[in-house]
């Protein structure tokens, strides 16, 4: 068999045998996925294979015979039914994608801009690509905005006060409190030694710089 369009983007949903045996073929458009089925077609041979294996299970003897000679006509008919019946629900598929003579991609109605004779990926919609840039071009300007009124909060904002962090009396986090939000002790800022001026850690003992023992 020749190699046919739409060979990359369809799903072969077709039953040898049994008695759901038949042809079916789900094609999906290259850019959004959304699928269509073809209808079903019937495959008589796998069908009446089905119903005769199952009627074997019951009755047995000429009948499980019957069952296995409908078998192989049913296995040795299926390749060019399958064939056939692809070749039908392909037709049946040219009537709902369309194929971008750009990128050559298949894509569904929705997906295709009939003006251009493209695939939206391809010719996009310029009034979509113009409402985008708008938002784009606000989110853009918004943001620049809203740095410009960090950075003047930011100034607001007292910075030269060394902030304890974490409650040197029960170890929850104070987020720069003046009162711990867990224990309600009073956070103050780290006292400077007496000797040096260095500023000292909440709880110390001994000034980290010049080594003078805290009263």
């Amino acid at each position: 068999m020749a190699e046919m369009e739409f060979s990359r983007n369809f799903n072969d949903l077709s039953q040898q045998s049994g008695m759901n045996a038949g042809f079916q073929f789900e094609f999906y458009c290259e850019r959004c996925k959304e699928t269509w089925r073809s209808s079903f077609a019937a495959y008589r041979s796998g069908q009446a294979s089905g119903w005769l294996s199952r009627a074997s299970g019951v009755f047995g003897g000429i009948v499980g015979e019957a069952a296995s000679g409908a078998a192989g006509l049913a296995q040795a008919g299926w390749g060019k039914a399958h064939d056939e019946a692809f070749q039908k629900a392909f037709e049946q598929a040219k009537q709902h994608f369309h194929r971008c003579g750009r990128c050559h991609q298949y894509v569904c109605e929705a997906c295709w801009n009939a003006d251009r004779g493209l695939c939206l990926n391809c010719a996009p919609n310029v009034q979509t690509e113009v409402e985008a840039a708008r938002t784009a071009g606000e989110i853009e300007r918004a943001t620049e905005r809203a740095r410009t009124a960090g950075a003047q909060g930011g100034d607001q904002v007292e910075v030269e006060t060394q902030r304890q962090l974490v409650c040197p009396s029960c170890g929850a986090e104070t987020r720069g409190a003046k009162f711990c939000p867990s224990c309600g002790a009073k956070l103050d800022a780290p006292a400077a030694c007496p000797s040096c001026g260095a500023k000292l850690s909440a709880n110390a003992k001994f000034c980290g710089e010049c080594g003078k023992k805290i009263a």
